[in-house]
């Protein structure tokens, strides 16, 4: 009986303990008059904040497709130097609530779903910034794997008017091809 007690406070304490320090984006609204057909297709991370998940990969794509149920399928790619390999990852993704804004919720594992909000895309659907819930989540997309660096650098000013660190910015080279 007493674990039974105890353990609605441990997972509380786990949770605290794992948002500790992040400012969630709930201030930061997601882009409205989104499209999806114009945002599907391939995009190339052109920088991002580290992640275990992402360590070490170069070359990193995203492929968003419409499954015939009107979920969004996702294949994240990446290449890993150190073992000479391609690393591939697939989910789904639906909207949060609105269509017509950018806010998705992705899952890579089952019935657990994480936050992408879209909160900048240009008009041509050539660039995008993503986070998740919180300012640990960060990617600037790009349809172009070449994209100069001055436009990669405008996209890491805009990240810091949004209130992002970009010291912790990492870009992402695209000599790799599967």
């Amino acid at each position: 009986m007493k674990t039974k007690k105890k353990m609605p406070a441990c997972l509380m304490f786990l949770g605290l303990a794992l948002t500790a320090g992040c400012r969630t984006t709930s201030g930061l609204d997601p882009v409205s008059g989104f499209e999806l057909e114009r945002y599907l297709g391939t995009w190339y991370e052109a920088a991002r904040f580290p992640h275990r998940f992402e360590k070490g990969l170069t070359s990193v794509s995203a492929q968003y497709s419409l499954n015939t149920n009107g979920t969004v399928k996702v294949v994240n790619r990446g290449y890993d130097p150190e073992k000479e390999k391609w690393k591939e990852a697939v989910g789904v993704a639906k909207f949060k609530d609105d269509p017509n804004q950018g806010w998705l919720k992705v899952s890579f594992f089952g019935p657990f779903f994480a936050t992408y909000k879209i909160i900048h895309l240009d008009e041509d659907y050539r660039e995008a910034i993503v986070t998740g819930p919180n300012f640990n989540y960060f990617w600037i997309l790009v349809r172009d794997p070449a994209t100069p660096a001055s436009e990669i650098d405008r996209l890491v000013r805009m990240a810091g008017e949004f209130g992002f660190d970009t010291n912790r910015i990492e870009r992402i080279e695209h000599g790799q091809q599967p």
